[in-house]
């Protein structure tokens, strides 16, 4: 992979609205940390870091998120809304479906998304998103990391995030053929950066019935940890504010804001 600024905004027909900065990186420890400990946007902007050699970054809980050069891509978009956002949390799921959108556009199908920020390909992990916010000048900023598998050889071990997960997928085993990686972050830079100007202006409930078309849980028997609980039952989708809803049976349906879903065998789906 040869990430170059330039390459990036020509495919992407020059700076799209709302675009303030573009950084690529040749090596950086993490693109959602360095974009956490700078200032950040004007309202309504984002900015971009982006990097195909990631060297410590992270995932949910503190996991590690590693990228040595050419095995993946990792990019991470600070955006400040323009008020306070009312369901902030279902960001992720959303951003999940920006992802796919930007695949579908370089020719790649078949992503699924597992709640409540997994990329999955083939029933494997093919990526992940990370949201964090912070409050500056009395504005919210997020920023959200997107990290891709691309070409992992022989290097499968690599992401220890995905410990649910019976294998790791990369899109070299996926697609039919590996996108330009500068075509990739420009279609993930111009999907993500329209769908965050969405969310900012009518939430998660405009994109809930799309994201349930890609939710791999959906339909399958899953086990729920959460800090209080732990639950089994069978995944129904996701309610209008990003919520997990589980069919336990005998307790009824249940709604999870938080928590680590694992399905009871990923071959299983229920009737």
């Amino acid at each position: 992979m040869s990430l170059d600024d330039n390459a990036i905004l020509q495919h992407l027909g020059g700076a799209p609205t709302g675009l303030e900065k573009l950084e690529v990186f040749a090596e950086i420890a993490s693109t959602n940390s360095y974009l956490m400990q700078r200032p950040g946007p004007a309202r309504g902007c984002f900015s971009v870091a982006v990097t195909d050699n990631q060297t410590a970054g992270r995932g949910r809980h503190g996991r590690r998120w590693q990228s040595p050069p050419g095995s993946g891509l990792c990019l991470s978009m600070a955006y400040t809304f323009a008020a306070v956002p009312g369901n902030l949390p279902a960001l992720t799921l959303a951003v999940g479906l920006g992802v796919v959108h930007a695949l579908q556009r370089e020719g790649i199908g078949g992503i699924q998304l597992k709640w409540p920020n997994d990329l999955i390909a083939g029933d494997g992990k093919l990526g992940g998103v990370l949201t964090e916010s912070q409050s500056q000048r009395g504005a919210v900023v997020i920023v959200t990391g997107i990290g891709l598998n691309v070409d992992l050889g022989d290097r499968p071990g690599l992401q220890a995030e995905a410990g649910w997960a019976q294998r790791i997928a990369d899109l070299k085993t996926h697609a039919e053929r590996v996108p330009d990686s500068n075509a990739l972050t420009a279609s993930l830079i111009g999907s993500v950066g329209r769908l965050l100007m969405q969310y900012d202006a009518g939430g998660f409930d405009q994109f809930r019935e799309e994201w349930q078309q890609h939710d791999w849980l959906r339909g399958r028997r899953v086990t729920v940890e959460t800090a209080q609980r732990q639950l089994s039952g069978t995944a129904v989708g996701v309610a209008d504010d990003g919520a997990l809803l589980i069919d336990t049976g005998t307790g009824g349906v249940q709604r999870i804001s938080s928590g680590t879903v694992s399905a009871a065998d990923v071959a299983e789906r229920i009737a």
